[in-house]
C-alpha cells in the first residue's frame, strides 16, 4: 500500500513564477520601446537603459543594505524601470529617470516591503512627484523624427485642451506620429503588447476592458463617436489600462472588483480631463484607484473556503 504525503495547503501548483510573468510584461512592452527609439532617436534609448539600471541597482544596494534577500532576478525593477521610461519626455536629462527610478524602488517599494507589499503603482507615484516636482522638465516633450513641418512637440490632448479640435489624425495616433511620453505615443505597439498580456494570461482582461469602455462612453455621451475614439488614442490611456492598472498588488483580487477599478479609472480620467486644468489625468486616476484597492477587495472579496456566514 503506497503512502499518502500530507502538506499543507496550497495543493494545486503551477510553474509560473514572478520571473516568468515579469519577463512576459518585458516582451510586451518591447514594441513600445522599439517604437519610442524610432519616433524619437538615441536618447529615447538612453533614457531607457538610465532607468532599468537605476531601478535594478537601488533594489540591489537597498536589499545588501539591510540584510535581505536580494531579489533583482524576478525582473520587477526592470518592468518598473521600463514603466519608468515610458512615462518620460524623450527629451528629459539623464538624472530624471535616475531620481526616478530611486523614489520608484526605494521610497515606494522597498520602504513598504517590497514586491506585493506597495499600496501604489512605483512607476505612476514616481512619474507623479517628478511632475509634481519639475514640471517644466516633463512637461515639455519634443517633436518625433518623422514631424519635419511641426513647430511644436506638444501631446495631442493639449493641443486640442487650447484650440479644441484635433490636431493629429487618427493613424499618425495610431503609429505614435505626435508629442507624447516614450511609450505612450505609438498605440499599436502597446495594443499589440496588450493583447499577448491578456493572450498569455498574464494579465486579467477586466480591468483594461472596463477602463477604455468607460472613458469611451463618457466621450460619446459628450463628444460624439469620432472625438470619443480620439480621446482613447491621445494621451496614456492605453499604456495604463494594459500595463499599470493591471498591476498585481495594486488592483483587486475578485472579478467583480477588477470592473469596478476599471470603471473607477475610466470615470475619473474622464473627469480629470475633462474638468481639471489638467489635460492628461491617466496617472492620477489610476493612483486613486490604487488607494481605493483595500476598500474595493473589502466589499467584493469572494469567502474564504470553508467559511461560515455569520447568523444576525
Amino acid at each position: 500500500m503506497s503512502k499518502l504525503a500530507v502538506s499543507s495547503s496550497p495543493h494545486l501548483r503551477d510553474h509560473v513564477s514572478t520571473r516568468s510573468i515579469m519577463q512576459d510584461v518585458c516582451i510586451a512592452l518591447a514594441p513600445a520601446g522599439i517604437a519610442s527609439i524610432v519616433l524619437f532617436g538615441s536618447n529615447a534609448a538612453l533614457l531607457i537603459a538610465l532607468s532599468v539600471i537605476t531601478c535594478v541597482l537601488s533594489e540591489y544596494v537597498f536589499q545588501r543594505v539591510t540584510h535581505q534577500r536580494v531579489t533583482v532576478g524576478d525582473w520587477s525593477a526592470v518592468v518598473t524601470g521600463l514603466l519608468l521610461a515610458y512615462n518620460l519626455p524623450a527629451n528629459a536629462p539623464w538624472w530624471i529617470p535616475v531620481l526616478g527610478g530611486v523614489i520608484a524602488i526605494v521610497l515606494v517599494k522597498q520602504m513598504f516591503g517590497g514586491i506585493g507589499s506597495n499600496f501604489m503603482n512605483p512607476a505612476l507615484t514616481a512619474r507623479a512627484i517628478l511632475f509634481v516636482s519639475f514640471s517644466g522638465i516633463m512637461a515639455n516633450y519634443p517633436k518625433t523624427l518623422q514631424m519635419v513641418d511641426a513647430v511644436s512637440g506638444a501631446t495631442p490632448l493639449a493641443q486640442l485642451a487650447e484650440s479644441g479640435t484635433a490636431a493629429v489624425n487618427l493613424w499618425d495616433l495610431m503609429i505614435g506620429n505626435c508629442g507624447g511620453v516614450l511609450g505612450e505615443t505609438c498605440k499599436l505597439a502597446i495594443i499589440a503588447g496588450g493583447i499577448y498580456l491578456i493572450v498569455r494570461r498574464v494579465i486579467d482582461w477586466r480591468i483594461p476592458v472596463a477602463f477604455i469602455l468607460t472613458a469611451f462612453v463618457c466621450y460619446v455621451l459628450r463628444s460624439g463617436f469620432t472625438m470619443a475614439f480620439y480621446e482613447l488614442m491621445a494621451g496614456g490611456l492605453m499604456l495604463g489600462a494594459f500595463f499599470m492598472a493591471t498591476d498585481y498588488a495594486t488592483s483587486p483580487v475578485s472579478n467583480l472588483g477588477r470592473i469596478i477599478m476599471g470603471i473607477g479609472c475610466g470615470l475619473l480620467l474622464f473627469v480629470i480631463r475633462e474638468f481639471a486644468s489638467y489635460p492628461e489625468g491617466c496617472s492620477f486616476a489610476i493612483l486613486f484607484m490604487n488607494v481605493c484597492t483595500p476598500l474595493i477587495d473589502k466589499f467584493t472579496a469572494p469567502a474564504r473556503f470553508g467559511e461560515v456566514k455569520k447568523h444576525a
